[in-house]
Order: structure tokens, then sequence, then C-alpha cells
């Protein structure tokens, strides 16, 4: 096991690359986000309460080896992050933190900051052999930007490393003294499974939907010493993925919820996203900015081109401040209402509802969701299935092995999802609830119509609605209103999130709107839309106020 060759007793942190950060947040050197000041609380609490120490002779190497890169400095969120994430070990050797979270606003530098540790610990001074250094992204140009920065350094000081320290193509960078090598890949790149990764860094996870690839690297450690790994990205619009749960988790370990595990959680965004306005404000989302006049003109420019269009440029607060917007000109709700909608539901037991189903075909998903009302709020129960031979298996990036063990979905090997499946779900249901009625798509309804009318349903007794584009114009403004007024709840379901934010607002003809999917194979809206089908058939819930409530029958 490598071993850090110099120490230094901690309790007062004996590192400017570390208490110089510090200082700068805690005395307001400059503006840092509320996410920020937990962290230094965090870190000197961490120093004062363990054994740790620094290898301040191996940070003294890291810091000369700047000079190779063309950027010639390190900013000081830079040195500190390296000193902790690289530098710092607990008494047995260990690092102290080995996974790193850096969210941090567009411009910040990520690119080489990202090429910087991975030329770190692919040398003699990290002294670990076998130290592989894997950059995994969402596309292959995206992973081989820190690498391409890797190669044109070493193209640029060929003389220093050619034939002595370094070997290089565009496909591979190989340290001669420690046989570490550098590669890029992508979320589709084959042989991930293959792979030995001392190190390996998810740039721009924000694309990233689950876990799936983090997983396959994570189980390829352990064949080297001090193993680590780091997200490092701006925001992005996928929500409810890697980016949101690692955002979720880091905030646990600042509050004290949750024990770290070797997290070093650094996010960077704007507080609220009315501080935008004051230009002092975003050096909060990019801690870059203090420092460099020419990112700063151009993060003014980005905010005049908001200002003027923000539907056409939200990349800008998303982005650049770490405020996700979304498409604001089309989205069904911004996503912190639906967060909103999370809340945990009532006990719905008794009460009476009415059903809502979606389907495209039964040999993808098929869902179902039951609405209450309780006067101006509704409360919603929702259930999909999933054909596992599914022709669109491979473009679905969401986690639908962890929502079938969440209970909201069930996945069906099978060449379609039976109707029988479906009917058997109705029936659990209303031995639980007053179903009242049933709404689906017009074109759908004879597929599932015998099942239906064995449950009591149908359209010839007016318990059934066949639902067309008409009646989804018409809902809309309900549930738009619903939305804003924070009146729907649907409980911890990720899954509706996720098909809601995968819809968007089409405007029609006299100033209505229309749902459509965002994108039709891998983003999903069949819960929204069962919900949307439910809505159109709200009226017939009735008043609480105007049921009877018998006395319980004995047996």
């Amino acid at each position: 096991m490598a071993k850090a060759t110099s120490s230094t007793a901690c309790e007062a942190i004996d590192c400017p690359e570390i208490t110089d950060y510090l200082e700068i947040v805690e005395q307001g050197k400059v503006r840092t986000c509320e996410r920020q000041k937990k962290l230094c609380r965090y870190i000197r609490k961490t120093f004062d309460e363990e054994d740790l120490f620094i290898d301040k002779e191996r940070l003294s190497k890291y810091e000369k080896l700047v000079k190779f890169f063309p950027f010639k400095r390190l900013f000081p969120w830079e040195f500190f992050l390296i000193a902790l994430f690289l530098c710092t070990f607990r008494s047995d050797g260990m690092p102290r933190w080995n996974k790193l979270v850096c969210f941090i606003g567009r411009g910040s530098g990520k690119t080489g900051f990202i090429a910087f540790i991975a030329f770190c610990v692919l040398t003699a001074i990290n002294g670990i052999m076998n130290y592989n250094v894997d950059v995994i992204a969402n596309t292959e140009p995206q992973a081989r930007l820190s690498f391409k920065a890797v190669f044109k350094t070493l193209e640029r000081n060929a003389k220093d490393f050619r034939k002595k320290v370094f070997d290089w193509n565009k496909k591979v960078i190989t340290s001669l003294t420690t046989d570490s090598e550098m590669a890029a890949w992508s979320s589709n790149s084959g042989g991930l499974d293959g792979l030995a990764s001392g190190l390996f860094i998810c740039d721009e996870v924000h694309y990233m939907e689950n876990y799936t690839n983090i997983t396959t690297l994570k189980t390829g450690q352990g064949k080297c010493d001090h193993p680590r790994r780091a997200y490092i990205s701006s925001n992005g619009n996928v929500r409810d993925g890697v980016y949101d749960k690692e955002v979720e988790r880091c905030d646990k370990i600042l509050d004290g919820v949750i024990p770290d595990n070797g997290y070093l959680p650094f996010i960077c965004t704007l507080d609220d996203p009315d501080e935008v306005h004051d230009p002092n404000n975003w050096e909060k989302a990019c801690p870059s900015l203090p420092y460099d006049e020419t990112l700063f003109k151009q993060t003014m420019d980005d905010y005049n081109d908001w200002l003027e269009n923000p539907a056409g440029n939200p990349d800008f607060m998303t982005k650049r401040m770490g405020c996700p917007v979304g498409d604001i000109e089309h989205q069904v709700a911004p996503w912190e209402l639906l967060v909103d909608a999370s809340r945990g539901l009532p006990d719905l037991t008794g009460r009476s509802c009415v059903l809502g189903i979606d389907f495209a075909n039964k040999n993808d998903f098929l869902s179902a969701v039951l609405l209450f009302r309780d006067e101006n709020q509704y409360y919603t129960l929702h259930h999909s299935w999933f054909c596992l031979q599914s022709r669109w298996r491979s473009r679905i990036k969401a986690p639908l092995d962890e929502w079938a063990k969440a209970g909201i979905l069930t996945l069906v090997d099978d060449v379609e999802i039976p109707t029988s499946a479906l009917m058997d779900w109705i029936h659990e249901m209303r031995r639980v609830y007053d179903v009242r009625g049933v709404a689906l798509d017009d074109y759908r309804y004879d597929i599932v119509r015998k099942g239906l009318e064995g449950e009591g349903f149908s359209a010839d007794a007016k318990t059934v609605e066949r639902i067309r584009p008409s009646n989804h114009m018409r809902v809309q403004p309900i549930i738009n209103s619903a939305f804003l007024t924070k009146s729907i709840i649907w409980g911890e379901d990720p899954m509706m999130r996720w098909c809601t934010n995968n819809t968007k607002l089409v405007p029609f003809a006299n100033g209505n709107y229309k749902y459509e999917k965002i994108e039709p194979k891998g983003r999903k809206t069949d819960a929204f839309m069962a919900l949307v089908a439910a809505f159109c058939i709200e009226d017939m819930i009735p008043e609480r106020s105007d049921l009877v409530f018998l006395p319980p029958l004995r047996f």
C-alpha cells in the first residue's frame, strides 16, 4: 500500500491550500452559497474530530506540475480540492475523502481541473502502480475533452516526457513509471466491465439518468490501492438522475443527517434564482469568476441574452447559475413543483376515486392512476407495468429495477403486458377504494374492453370515458392550476416525476395546449398521461359531503 511521505498534525489544519479557501468563504472575501459555508464547517469539524494528516510534500510536487498546463495556475477552490481529495489521509494511510462531488457553474474550468487531477495520479508522485484513470461521459467527444487536454499538454512538453515518463497516442496515455493508463469512454462504450480504475471520473453527470455505468466502474475498483472516484458537472435538464441524487446525498452529509462515507461535497450554485440579477452573486455558482475577467464578461453577455429571451436561453440559469428552469415555454410544471407533489399521502382507504389508464402498445409501458379529490386538493396513486421484451428497452435510461423494488412498477418478462395484469390490479384497488369510473384513450378501449367489462366498467353504462385530444385540452388549465397551487400530491413516486418531466405542452388552436412526448422512444409519459385521463372524468368523484356512510356490515 502506498504511504504518505510526510504528515502534519491537523487540529489547526496546517495547510495554506486548505485554510486559504476556508478563510475566503468564512470571511466573505468572495460571495459563496450556503452549501459552501456548510462545507467549511464540515471540514473543520472533521479535522477536529479525526486523526488526519496532510501529505504536504506530495501536494507541493503536484502543484509544480501546473507549469506544464496552458492555464499555468490553479484557483483557490482547485488547490483546496486537490489538497483534500488527493493529499489528505487517515491514520491508516487511506485517503480520507475518496469520492469527490464537484458541481459548479459552466465556465469554472471543469475540463482543466479533470485533466490536472488525472495527470497527477498517473505520475510517480502518486506512486501507485497500475493506477488507471478512466473518464466517462454521456458522449465520447465530451469524455475526450479532458483526455485531449492531457494529450496536448504532453505534446507541448514532449522533450520533457517522451520516452522518459510518458507514452501517448490518441487512444491511451501511459505513465512509464507507474504503468498507469488514462482513457476516455462514452456511457455507451463497450468494455466498461473489463476496466480496473484507480480513479474514474464521471464528467457532466447531469446527463446520466441512472447509476448503471457508475456501478460497473465501481465494481471494477479495488485492484489497486487508494481507489477514488469523482463526479464533476454543471447542472442540466435531466431530473431525478445521478446529479439530483448526488446533490440530495451531499445535502444530507452537510446537514449531518448521514455520515459522509468518504464523500467530499463541493457544490456551488445560487441560493435563490432571484440572486441572478446582482452580478456580484454570480461567483456563488462559478468559483473561478473572481479571478477571470474574460469569464466575467462572457457571463455578462450570456446574462443579457437571457434577459432578452429567457425561454430561448434556459442554459444560462441551469448551467451557469446551477438553477434548473427547464423549457419554461413548454414544460408541464417547473421541477420544484413536481418535487412538491412528492409529499406524503393521507390514508385514502374507502375513498371515492376515478381511474385513468394509458399505454401506446402493450409491449412497452402501461400505466394506471387513481385520482382522488378533497375539495381543491388532488391525491393520486399510480402503478405501471413494463414489458422487458420491449424493442425500446435499450433507449430507456430510467432506473426501472429501482422502481420495481419500490413497488410502483411491475416488470413483465413476456412479449407483451397481459390485460389480466391490469385487471388484477384494478380488482385489488376496488377492494380498498371506491372506483367510480375509468378513462382511457379512445383507440385503446377495445384492447381492454372485455377485461373492464368483467370488472363492471363499460362505455355503454357510462362508467368508461373514451378520451380524445379535445378532452386533454379541456383539462390542461385545471391540471396547470393544480400544480401552480401545489394541489397535487402523489407521494414519493419518482416515476410520476419522470413521466411528467418527459411531457411537453404544445400550443394548439384558440389558445389551447395539448400534451406530447419530448422524446418518443426513451422518455416515456404514460404515467402522467394516465393522470391526465383521470382528470378528464374527475367530475365522477362525489363531494365528500355528499357521501352517506353506512354502518359496517357484520358477518
